[in-house]
């Protein structure tokens, strides 16, 4: 008999590693086509308008609507995650996110029907923030509740790192697209096939997800009795702490994060004469570190803690922030490689343990919602509005402010993971 249950357990596990990797992949793709289409098509398409930089900050500014959304996501599906479980609540954020997503790609421009299209077009970002909101917890808890106590980052990592293989498979997609038809071909109805084709990649999701099973702590939780009646006031009650110093500690990793993806590629386009081809190659050279590193970082902090390294990267993030300028206004396009390449090393270095530590914070009854809120709510104050933030820095200042902008956000970041409790609650 203990032969046969070894294996069985052995492929479950793998069901759920795999779980949460597939299903942010999935996520994180749908919310990066989304990103540069923002910048590549969206101005143009359903923000018409004689000033170029005023099409691409409205544009910009229908990205922040998700971010905006995703608290709302979290409270939702964190409430209903720590309620009945992991599992139906992460499809149903799947299926949020999947049918908000293939909407876009069916959109009208504003050529067509005027101001409804971009009134449509944010209400499916609306509704792609309320699902990734709801998704990310949950896949990292589904992770880290089946770890090992000293496995538990290099568990959590793995739902980490759909954010560089969405980014790769966005990235390539579009650059494909821009390589394979004319710019009025592109323009017409090829920036819609990724948004269309997200559906397929919803399916499989789907598949795998309904095959999942629920994690042993909130089993045990169950079986203990330990439910609360509403998460959410729960966590208003006896986690403030943790909920505005776990918010701020991670600010920072949206904030660079934006800042090496959607900010550059809009500033280098517009502003440092690169073709959007060029940069876009740039970019996705430059997450291939990002996706190298969140496996180190989560390794390293198994062996020193959680805390410990989002200190260390929070800290070189701050001194990197100095650096802005000089790299990315140097005009050589191996210093302007270089700069993202370290950029996003860092993101990798912060990101890898990011979703483990906050699931620390919290124990079993709130974790999904705690968890998931101090994410989003950081990627409010992080990364909502840091693009438009950053070209309005540099535009009526210089590159150096955007990097004063970063430097400062890594300090306060730093305060606030300083400030923590170093409690960890039972899985």
């Amino acid at each position: 008999m203990k032969d046969n249950s070894n294996p069985k357990k052995e492929n479950s596990l793998k069901h759920v590693l795999f779980g949460s990797l597939i299903g942010t992949t999935i996520e994180f793709f749908d919310f990066y086509i989304y990103a540069n289409a923002a910048v590549l098509v969206f101005p143009q398409l359903f923000f018409p308008s004689t000033d170029n930089t005023n099409s691409v900050l409205l544009s910009l500014a229908t990205f922040s609507i998700a971010f905006l959304s995703r608290p709302l996501g979290s409270a939702v599906f964190g409430h209903y995650g720590d309620k009945i479980g992991r599992k139906t609540t992460l499809v149903i954020a799947l299926l949020t996110m999947g049918i908000s997503t293939v909407s876009i790609g069916f959109l009208p421009s504003y050529a067509s029907i005027g101001i409804a299209a971009p009134l449509l077009l944010m209400l499916c970002r609306f509704g792609q923030g309320v699902g990734l909101g709801g998704e990310w917890g949950g896949a990292v808890l589904l992770a880290i509740e089946n770890a090992p106590p000293n496995k538990r980052a290099w568990y959590g990592m793995f739902p980490q790192l759909g954010a560089p293989i969405g980014l790769l498979l966005s990235g390539g997609t579009f650059l494909i697209l821009t390589d394979t038809m004319s710019a009025d071909a592109f323009l017409d109805y090829g920036w819609r096939i990724p948004f269309i084709a997200s559906s397929l990649l919803v399916v499989v999701g789907f598949y795998i997800r309904l095959k999942i099973t629920e994690t042993p702590a909130f089993e045990n939780s169950k079986k203990e009795q330990e439910e609360v009646k509403i998460p959410f006031i729960t966590l208003l009650k006896f986690y403030k702490n943790q909920l505005i110093f776990g918010t701020f500690a991670a600010i920072t990793t949206f904030l660079v994060f934006y800042l090496m993806t959607v900010f550059t590629l809009s500033w280098a386009t517009s502003d440092l004469g690169y073709s959007k081809r060029d940069f876009l190659l740039i970019q996705l050279f430059s997450v291939l570190f990002f996706a190298l590193f969140i496996p180190v970082s989560a390794l390293i902090a198994d062996r020193i803690g959680r805390r410990k390294m989002l200190i260390y990267a929070t800290t070189a993030i701050a001194f990197f922030g100095f650096a802005f300028s000089f790299f990315l206004n140097s005009g050589s396009t191996i210093l302007v490689t270089l700069f993202l390449c370290v950029g996003m090393a860092l993101m990798g270095f912060t990101y890898g343990p990011l979703g483990t530590f906050l699931s620390e914070l919290f124990p079993t009854t709130v974790r999904y919602s705690g968890t998931s809120l101090t994410f989003n709510l950081a990627g409010i104050i992080g990364a909502a509005f840091a693009p438009m933030i950053a070209i309005w820095l540099a535009t009526q200042y210089s590159l150096t402010y955007v990097g004063f902008y970063l430097s400062t956000a890594a300090c306060i970041s730093l305060f606030s993971l300083l400030m923590i409790s170093k409690k960890e609650h039972k899985f």
